[in-house]
């Protein structure tokens, strides 16, 4: 019998094994910037450490929450005077950790949930050292923001997140203020859930000829007290305005000089 034949068919016959199925979304891999992991270096850890006690033991309520890199860390160093003045009468709370990124916030929500703290306003501004690693694209670092704003909805239900933009980096045009610029216009352009709202202030510092002046940013990154008095300005207003919104509305008294609601006569008996 020749074989020849019955072999070439099996070797040209369509190949009968079935398709790799499609990966499922548990088999899914994050990228870095999404999966929660906590700082490591001496000093960041330190600072880590102190913001989770922060959340632990304050004393509920806390109406306003921030949480950030160094630029929201910084309210407690050069932005002092003017956090004293714009946000500490708010019971506002700095949760700012210098040299995060976004899955070092992601896994401080996870360490410190903030829901004991029973927010009525969390702003967030995040982004910029995720930018500076050269690992993340700005529509990865979108979704990452996007990730942490979840989880503090998740967390707070009833508070108003304001998401604050990125601010410039560098004195004058550059790849890496290119690449915040294009986080900031993907964060504008949302969607963001009910209560959660974006807010682009930064644009502010730089000026007409594209320069950042050396008054308001030292070193190009991070604000001078002048800086973060242009900053306040931009956000104190809206935070002001969303605490209004949440702010619980007292019970109306009854008025004495009102007649008392009429009895209803007994039904008729047989």
């Amino acid at each position: 019998m020749n074989t020849l034949p019955l072999l070439l068919a099996l070797l040209l016959a369509p190949s009968q094994v079935p398709a790799t199925p499609p990966t499922s979304e548990a088999e899914v891999v994050l990228p870095p910037c999404m999966i929660p992991g906590p700082r490591r270096d001496e000093s960041g850890a330190a600072r880590q450490q102190q913001v989770l006690d922060r959340v632990r033991q304050a004393k509920a309520p806390v109406p306003v929450v921030f949480i950030g890199d160094s630029i929201t860390q910084g309210w407690e160093e050069a932005g002092g005077p003017v956090w004293r003045e714009a946000f500490e009468p708010l019971g506002a709370v700095n949760l700012g950790v210098g040299g995060d990124r976004t899955e070092h916030v992601l896994w401080r929500l996870q360490q410190a949930p903030l829901t004991p703290l029973q927010p009525r306003v969390v702003v967030l501004m995040i982004g910029t050292n995720n930018a500076s690693t050269g690992r993340d694209s700005g529509p990865l670092i979108a979704r990452a923001v996007h990730a942490v704003v979840d989880q503090v909805v998740a967390q707070c239900p009833g508070a108003q997140v304001l998401v604050l933009d990125i601010p410039p980096r560098g004195q004058v045009m550059n790849p890496l203020r290119g690449l915040v610029l294009q986080v900031n216009q993907a964060l504008a352009a949302g969607p963001w859930p009910d209560r959660v709202g974006f807010l682009r202030v930064a644009d502010g510092f730089v000026r007409g000829d594209g320069t950042i002046d050396a008054a308001v940013m030292p070193d190009f990154l991070h604000f001078s007290e002048r800086g973060y008095r242009q900053w306040a300005e931009g956000i104190a207003p809206a935070v002001r305005e969303r605490l209004a919104a949440t702010e619980p509305r007292p019970i109306e008294p009854a008025d004495p000089a009102s007649p008392p609601p009429a009895t209803p006569a007994p039904p008729a008996g047989r």
